[in-house]
């Protein structure tokens, strides 16, 4: 399946921000990807994120990483470089974009 997710880093984080994902955990990575993730891309358009992933099943990936040390740690960096916080609990599970049009 794929999942759109729009945040928004706050405008004086934004060089923060890139420099944390140049530098992802292994040990995220790995999760993300032993959690279903075979893709994700996040676009940046001034401080608006855009993000894209594909996965076997959302809301599962959301409670395998829910838990986890290293996503705690990362989550909570990223609450102080973001304006807009997508939830990555398993609650946050419908919090994805919905599709407006396809081809």
């Amino acid at each position: 399946m794929r999942i759109a997710l729009h945040t928004r880093v706050r405008t004086d984080r934004i060089e923060e921000y890139e420099a944390a994902h140049r530098e992802v955990p292994a040990e995220l990575t790995d999760a993300i990807r032993a959690a279903g993730v075979t893709s994700w891309t996040i676009w940046r358009s001034g401080p608006e994120l855009f993000h894209l992933l594909e996965c076997e099943d959302y809301a599962r990936l959301l409670a395998r990483l829910e838990g986890l040390p290293v996503n705690i740690a990362w989550q909570a960096r990223m609450a102080e470089l973001l304006d807009v916080v997508h939830d990555y609990s398993a609650a946050g599970a419908a919090a994805g974009l919905p599709a407006v049009w396809e081809l």
